[in-house]
């Protein structure tokens, strides 16, 4: 019965896994319950997670009940231990939000909370990222993560960010990052779908970043931190957690006036 269902989810294509994940949650987390993997959104424990991925899928990182991943554990992980993320007041811009974190951020009652994208149903303010309708130097803290990869004209959109950014402030800007490269790659005259997706992970993606992306925020003017928070954590909790060990969380910094 365990190897079978195990096949069963190895095998679904992942926007359809992904769908059905929302709606069989509940069955999933139950179905799923031990002891091993332990998602830190929740605090909930399972012997397994899911699958998840574009061709290749990476097994065991999707949460059954958050619907969270790696990055998103992370993520959280970070905000609860290094950040007053969870107890000062802030006013929070956050970009293309994540369902494992939109009703949790939503209900902070120190948070003054804005989700914004272009095209998501769930956002409050639905916007274009490189000509935002906010006000300069508008908010504490910024969350745009896994976006910038779909953005053509990413220096703008960098710009917009560095402009609402309250000076002072912090943003945390994650992307999908090939940290053996040196230098970001793009290449807009590859147009199939299945080689974009095999070039660049997914074919709606622009570019691979390298380790140039942090000079390039820089360059912005923002003040730039890459912050290995894995290096904090021992083994057991990066297994734990599911976590991938070594990934990069850059956090940018607006100088003060």
């Amino acid at each position: 019965m365990k190897s079978l269902f195990k096949l069963i989810l190895n095998t679904i294509p992942r926007p359809l896994l992904i769908r059905l994940s929302y709606v069989a949650r509940p069955i999933l987390a139950l179905l799923l319950k031990g002891n091993t993997y332990t998602d830190p959104i929740d605090g909930k424990s399972f012997r397994s997670f899911l699958p998840y991925g574009y061709g290749n899928q990476r097994h065991n990182v999707l949460s059954p009940s958050t619907l969270s991943l790696e990055r998103h554990r992370l993520l959280w992980l970070y905000l609860k231990s290094d950040t007053d993320f969870f107890s000062a007041e802030k006013k929070v811009l956050h970009f293309a939000p994540e369902q494992c974190f939109l009703k949790r951020f939503r209900n902070l009652k120190n948070l003054n909370y804005t989700t914004t994208d272009l095209l998501s149903p769930i956002a409050d303010v639905k916007a274009d990222i490189c000509n935002l309708p906010f006000e300069d130097n508008s908010y504490d803290v910024i969350l745009c993560n896994h976006v910038l990869e779909h953005i053509p004209d990413d220096t703008k959109a960098m710009q917009e960010l560095f402009r609402v950014l309250k000076p002072g402030g912090y943003g945390i800007f994650q992307i999908p990052q090939d940290l053996s490269r040196d230098v970001t790659f793009e290449d807009d005259t590859i147009t199939d779908k299945a080689e974009r997706t095999k070039i660049f992970g997914q074919y709606d993606h622009v570019r691979v970043y390298g380790r140039d992306y942090f000079d390039k925020l820089r360059s912005v003017g923002f003040k730039v931190e890459e912050i290995d928070y894995t290096a904090q954590l021992s083994a057991e909790d990066i297994e734990k957690y599911c976590l991938a060990k070594g990934e990069i969380i850059p956090v940018v910094y607006k100088p003060n006036l």
